[in-house]
């Protein structure tokens, strides 16, 4: 079931978060007076998680979530959102949500899929794994969530070079710049498109990098339904 794009009122999105709360921050100020998503609600795993008090002060309702594994109760905090945001959220989504919610639920990873993927790799430790593998590229990735960590296909991703002196640390906070600004532009993308009911594969058009490894992102639709930079017209 499809959203119609051009829907009266902007489209509610549900964030899931554990920690901070930096990619919900980045959320709430790119979807702030949007005509096309709000963020309706977050909903998080830990009482104590500072992602909390960001939604407190945007005036989002929130929800702390007793047990993250009851499938009910996970459905019932998420309530009438049409996309659900997984930002920084380290539990696994119970399957009878995702089969509620299929291709409407999407989580960014800090790291090239499927590459650094898969249960217990989150923090620090992706980081720390692309480093010892010796790898020349990170980055970001959004992807659909279905019912394996990290494994549903892949909506949108961002490259970040990696340097010859980096640490977990500095790496970590050049992809987190990267998740920054590629999650609200793919959940925008997807708002614009009413959430279709099918995977939705966004390619960035234009230059990758710009002066001082800032991210220059835009999206283009192709003639066939596609998102994609003006290389794969």
């Amino acid at each position: 079931m499809t959203r119609p794009p051009h829907a009266s009122s902007p489209l509610p999105v549900a964030i899931l978060v554990s920690g901070g709360g930096t990619n919900l921050q980045a959320l709430l100020e790119a979807l702030h007076d949007s005509s096309v998503a709000r963020v309706a609600r977050v909903v998080s795993s830990r009482a104590d998680a500072a992602a909390l008090e960001r939604a407190h002060r945007a005036g989002v309702p929130t929800t702390v979530l007793a047990e993250p594994a009851s499938a009910d109760e996970v459905s019932a905090a998420l309530g009438d959102a049409w996309l659900v945001v997984l930002a920084g959220y380290v539990k696994r989504i119970p399957p009878p949500v995702v089969g509620r919610f299929r291709w409407r639920v999407i989580n960014i990873h800090p790291a090239l899929l499927p590459a650094f993927g898969g249960p217990g790799m989150y923090g620090r430790r992706v980081h720390a794994a692309v480093l010892a593998s010796g790898a020349a590229v990170s980055g970001a990735t959004v992807h659909y969530v279905d019912e394996e960590y990290d494994r549903g296909p892949i909506i949108a991703q961002w490259p970040v070079p990696v340097r010859s002196d980096d640490t977990p640390e500095s790496l970590a906070a050049r992809v987190l710049e990267a998740e920054h600004r590629l999650l609200p532009q793919v959940v925008l993308e997807l708002a614009r498109r009413g959430v279709p009911g099918k995977p939705v594969r966004l390619f960035a058009a234009g230059s990758t990098f710009v002066t001082g490894d800032k991210l220059a992102v835009a999206l283009e639709e192709a003639s066939d339904g596609r998102t994609v930079g003006p290389s794969n017209r």
